[in-house]
Order: C-alpha cells, then structure tokens, then sequence
C-alpha cells in the first residue's frame, strides 16, 4: 500500500519498527522522532536520498534532540553509506547550533566554515591553498627584507608563506625575514589563520572520531 499523504501532527516519539515504509509525498507536516528507532527505511516509490532523510528530521516538531540524528547516521553506517552518515550528522551540528549562545554559537559558525565541524577536513585545504596563494602574490611584489643580511637564507615567496602559516614554521623563514608596512599585516594574518585552521581542524576530527 502507498502511504497517504498525512496532515498534522504524527508522533513517533520512543516507537520501536522493523521497517519503515513512507515517501516524501506522505510525510506529514510536523513530526515527533526523539527515540524513534528503526532497522530499515524503505522507500515506496522514488528512492530517498540522505539529503531528503535531513529534511524529513527537519519536520520534527519539537527542538532540537540528537537521537533522531544519530539514529539515521547509524542507520546509514550499517549500511556501509558513511558520506551519508557523515551529511546526517554535519546537519545534527548545525541544528545544535541554533541552541547555543552567541560565543559558542560563533564559534561553531568557524568551526563549520574551516573544516565542517570534523566531517569535511578537505575544507582546510581549500582554505590553505587560497592563503597561500595571497601570501605568494603579496610576498613576491614585496618582499620583506633579511633581518640579518650576512646569514640570508634563500628567499622564496611560496615557501614563506607556508613558514607563516604552519604554526611551529618550520622552515625558519618567518625569522629571518622582517616584513613591514602592510605586508606585515598580510603576514599577521596568515600567521592567525594558521593557527585557526589547525586548532579547527584537531579540533573537529577529534570529535569526529571521538563520535566514531
């Protein structure tokens, strides 16, 4: 039988199934999932998508609670689906958001845009690759002069910046170059991105296996 199409309220809140059967056509408007638990969803009709299971959790009518998103990211880990378990659970994070006061609330916005909370850590890269590429441009044009001109080391715009940017620099070019006027801002700046970005991303890939 193909679910009809419910309006109101559906309350699932602690039930327990087998299988659930529905489509997006027959989700009602507003739901309660908090304890809902489920071996299997299955889809009558058109399949289902992770991205159309989150906005099925959007419908819950009551605020925020973490078991219903846990329950479908583990649901989709049985399966073997973990970039699916992994959307479920960035949505989870960002639904929480909402929840928080404003610091830590901020807080998560960053979190979210550098690494998406620990679920997407190739957002670092992009975010390397783009300062990186400002550093070499800046740096390049304007070079910074040696500290001290009797032990200068090979200067190398890319190289720089990557010195700036990793924490520890490990080259030892960050201290022997003294940049000034606004390349000192733009080398201030990666030097507070880099650190941003590698508090961020241990930060959200410890909790991501922590969760795991």
């Amino acid at each position: 039988m193909i679910p009809a199409s419910v309006h109101g309220l559906v309350d699932l809140t602690r039930v327990r199934v087998g299988a659930l059967r529905d489509s997006e056509a027959s989700w009602p408007q507003w739901l309660r999932l908090d304890g809902f638990e489920y071996d299997q969803l299955l889809p009558v009709g058109p399949a289902v998508d992770a991205a159309a299971r989150c906005r099925w959790l959007s419908h819950d009518s009551e605020s925020y609670r973490p078991q219903p998103y846990e329950q479908l990211a583990a649901y989709y880990r049985r399966l073997g689906h973990d970039d699916d378990a992994r959307r479920v659970l960035l949505v989870k994070e960002r639904k929480r958001r909402g929840t928080l006061p404003p610091v830590p609330r901020a807080a998560g916005y960053l979190l979210d845009a550098v690494v998406g909370y620990g679920y997407r850590p190739w957002l670092a890269t992009i975010w390397l690759v783009l300062l990186l590429a400002l550093g070499t441009t800046v740096f390049a044009a304007w070079p910074p002069a040696p500290i001290d001109p009797a032990h200068e080391p090979h200067f190398g715009p890319l190289i720089y910046s990557l010195d700036l940017l990793i924490p520890i620099g490990a080259f030892g070019l960050r201290a022997a170059y003294d940049p000034d006027g606004a390349t000192q801002w733009v080398a201030d700046l990666l030097i507070a991105a880099g650190w941003l970005l590698a508090t961020a991303l241990v930060t959200g890939v410890s909790r991501t296996i922590g969760r795991d």
